[in-house]
């Protein structure tokens, strides 16, 4: 079974009772027509007579698990051809479910300042003489959900493991040892809560419904107390295996087809992990949840990204406009300077799987040609009853 299946059989049932954002809608839109007559497409024939089919348009949204494969791979071959050869560390920050309600008010600014508190909190303690004295690279990419779809903000980071010094030098990390977890949970705790505070003060940030801004800040002054989630993992030999991590999640929505199990009574069931409990071999237990297909769609549509939001970001030495300083230290760790090389194409995406080439007659084994063109199909989804308010 996949998503679109389940979007077929509740989402419209969903939109008739509640109000949903427009970018939400156009999500819910894209997901049902993808790979449909509704986007058109084209005939494929093979130049032999002996195959034809029809091939349907994408519709290449970013939460669209069917359209994610290729995107996900070329930012994954930018990023390998980038990465600095020196260990790297995996390093998770976590807002406390308390702030929920805040995120929800306005997501593009708490994303914002969330980001903004991630990075002060690593280049602030990295550059300190005390721990690497140096400027690392990082990428560092926004996670809206739990493994039960619920809302669960975090950013997870890959950074490396050494930077550049003032004196243009490459600065290993001592020990291998990044930072002290405790301090920087202190120090990100304060700069998001600081940050929260004087958003709410300027009017940039509304109160959630039913408090006042008071009640709000007083909150803020109790999480300041309360001990944050912010884990630095152990060190990894090399970044790769993080970016492939990090890719899964960039585009294609919070789950997969592959973690669906059944669509059936109007319920919809999937595969989770429990990290909180751990199986024989000591990983995370891996669990069936159930629920009902509304229910299900609300917690997915949930982590929909609002529009122009950027969930994946570069700084230090990873970042675009730092090209210079990454090959300085590359240099310094015997590596050539960063070639731009063009982008794998889905077929040679579906190569490197493994996977027989998906455009030649199972006949003969010619290449297929693009026959008629398939016009799109007007598709208007109904209305529910709040939408204008909502958008």
């Amino acid at each position: 079974m996949t998503l679109q299946q389940v979007f077929q059989e509740g989402y419209r049932r969903l939109e008739q009772t509640k109000a949903l954002p427009e970018h939400v809608r156009h999500a819910a839109w894209a997901l049902l027509a993808c790979r449909t007559a509704v986007l058109g497409g084209h005939i494929q024939v093979c130049p032999e007579g002996h195959f034809q089919r029809a091939w349907y348009n994408s519709c290449k949204h970013r939460v669209c698990p069917q359209c994610a494969f290729v995107q996900v791979e070329q930012w994954l071959s930018q990023q390998k051809e980038r990465l600095l050869r020196c260990e790297h560390f995996h390093v998770i920050f976590t807002i406390p479910s308390e702030l929920n309600a805040l995120w929800l008010i306005d997501p593009r600014l708490m994303t914002s300042l969330l980001f903004r508190s991630v990075k002060e909190t690593l280049f602030e303690m990295l550059e300190d003489q005390r721990h690497l004295g140096a400027r690392p690279g990082v990428i560092a990419a926004l996670h809206t959900w739990g493994q039960t779809l619920v809302l669960h903000p975090h950013v997870h980071c890959l950074v490396t493991g050494g930077g550049l010094d003032e004196q243009g030098q490459w600065r290993k990390v001592n020990n291998g040892f990044l930072l002290p977890s405790r301090a920087a949970m202190a120090l990100f705790r304060g700069k998001l809560l600081d940050a929260v505070r004087n958003a709410l003060l300027e009017g940039q940030l509304e109160p959630p419904k039913g408090m006042r801004q008071q009640q709000v800040l007083n909150l803020l002054n109790k999480l300041g107390r309360k001990k944050w989630n912010v884990r630095i993992r152990e060190r990894y030999a090399h970044g790769e295996g993080v970016a492939m991590y990090l890719s899964r999640y960039l585009r294609g929505g919070p789950i997969s087809n592959r973690r669906l199990v059944s669509l059936k009574d109007g319920e919809v069931t999937f595969r989770y992990k429990e990290y909180r409990e751990e199986d024989a071999s000591g990983r995370a237990k891996r669990k069936i949840m159930t629920l009902p297909v509304e229910v299900f769609l609300q917690r997915f549509l949930l982590h929909v990204p609002m529009p122009h939001t950027q969930v994946v970001r570069s700084y230090g030495l990873y970042a675009n406009s730092k090209g210079a300083d990454l090959n300085r230290c590359r240099a310094q760790l015997g590596q050539p300077p960063v070639e731009k090389k063009p982008l794998p194409n889905w077929q040679d995406c579906c190569s490197e799987q493994g996977e027989h080439h998906p455009e030649l007659c199972p006949t003969c084994g010619c290449r297929l040609v693009m026959g008629q063109r398939l016009k799109k199909e007007i598709l208007r989804l109904p209305k529910g009853p709040n939408w204008r308010k909502a958008a």
